[in-house]
């Protein structure tokens, strides 16, 4: 709720000032920012300034009303630069984060050099709506159009509006005509309970000249007022008059009317296709060109499928030689197998060398062994031989 008191109190303000100045001065601001939209057009505000930024279109009070401070701001900056530029003084396009005061204050100073008088703050602008920002843009719409040379024109009206309202103005006649026949058959169906108009008038005739022979003037009624009223509801229901009227003439007149309504509707219909014979003739050689742009899409559609599934086969087959690549290229690049070659290689030599340690060691044993079995055979042959020397000898 703090937020929104100043923006109250401004519009308070606003409008406290407005009733000061008259009651339509609080209508001005959507007059004039109207006349800023047309200048805007006429200066081709869309093109050159809107869609270079990818801004959008501006509604009519879209300075008039607050929506979007912040982007009607930026909008504002951007609009005013660019119509300095155009009326012949180069303005740098200010940047969404430059400062605001800054860029207020250049603006106000183009225009003061434009002759143009400001007699607000600048900071009736900061909001990015209002009288004054809508008076800045059109003062400034006005210089840009003075540089390029515009000069308004009186309008030119077309001269087919006054045949199309022509066309309405029978149709309408025709409507009211039918109305009418409608109206005249109903009242037909009870002709018996009307006074004919003929009758009527000779009736009426005859009072007028009975009253003119009279040369007395009838100064107040001695008429009572219920009898009156009575009579006259008495009398009201056959107080209708029909007009009897020439069907036969009014069939020809309709017929006339519409007969003419034809004519201008095919003449109408004539011209049309006379103006828009090469529309028309624009229209067949464009779909006979898209029909054979949709032929050779059809066309190269197929093909690109196949290409495409051949293009799917290759992709597949290539994935699995950089498969197989990138594996071989690992195991080729990878030291693992040459460091288990080589524990194996030490392996064998420990082995071997135990291996050499213990057929040294068996060698060594079936050495003594055979020595001592060579020992042990000539000690028993010594043994043997003492004593058969001995028995020799007794």
């Amino acid at each position: 709720m703090a937020e929104e008191a100043p923006g109250g109190a401004r519009r308070g303000a606003e409008e406290l000032e407005a009733a000061e100045r008259g009651p339509g001065a609080a209508y001005h601001m959507f007059a004039m920012m109207e006349d800023l939209l047309e200048k805007l057009k006429l200066l081709n505000y869309e093109e050159e300034a809107l869609r270079r930024h990818h801004l959008r279109p501006l509604s009519r009070h879209y300075f008039a009303l607050p929506t979007n401070p912040g982007e009607q701001f930026y909008m504002f900056c951007t609009l005013a630069a660019w119509l300095i530029t155009k009326a012949g003084h180069p303005f740098e396009q200010p940047q969404e984060y430059d400062d605001p005061n800054a860029t207020i204050s250049n603006i106000l100073s183009e225009l003061r050099s434009f002759g143009r008088s400001v007699d607000f703050p600048p900071s009736k602008l900061k909001a990015g709506y209002g009288e004054q920002a809508c008076y800045v843009l059109d003062c400034l719409a006005e210089e840009a159009l003075k540089h390029t040379d515009f000069s308004w024109k009186r309008p030119a009206y077309p001269t087919e509006e006054l045949e199309e309202e022509a066309i309405t103005e029978d149709d309408a006649e025709l409507t009211l005509n039918k109305l009418e026949e409608e109206i005249e058959e109903e009242e037909t169906d009870n002709e018996e309970n009307f006074i004919d108009l003929n009758v009527l008038k000779a009736q009426t005739y005859r009072s007028d000249m009975n009253e003119s022979t009279k040369q007395e003037e009838i100064l107040e009624s001695t008429t009572d007022a219920a009898e009156w009223n009575l009579e006259v509801e008495r009398v009201l229901p056959q107080l209708k008059v029909t007009i009897r009227t020439d069907n036969k003439g009014y069939l020809d007149k309709l017929h006339n009317e519409i007969s003419r309504t034809l004519e201008k509707v095919n003449s109408r219909e004539k011209y049309l296709n006379n103006q828009l014979e090469h529309l028309v003739q624009e229209y067949r050689t464009a779909q006979a060109q898209l029909s054979e742009a949709k032929e050779k899409y059809q066309q190269g559609s197929g093909g690109v499928t196949e290409r495409t599934r051949t293009l799917s086969e290759i992709t597949e087959v290539l994935e699995k030689v950089k498969q197989e690549m990138e594996e071989k290229g690992s195991s080729m690049t990878d030291g693992a197998p040459l460091v288990k070659i080589k524990q194996a290689l030490t392996k064998l030599k420990q082995e071997t060398v135990q291996m050499d340690i213990r057929i040294g060691v068996v060698e060594h044993t079936l050495l003594q062994s055979k020595l001592k079995e060579k020992s042990n055979m000539t000690r028993d042959m010594h043994a043997t031989m003492i004593p058969e020397t001995t028995i020799g000898a007794y």
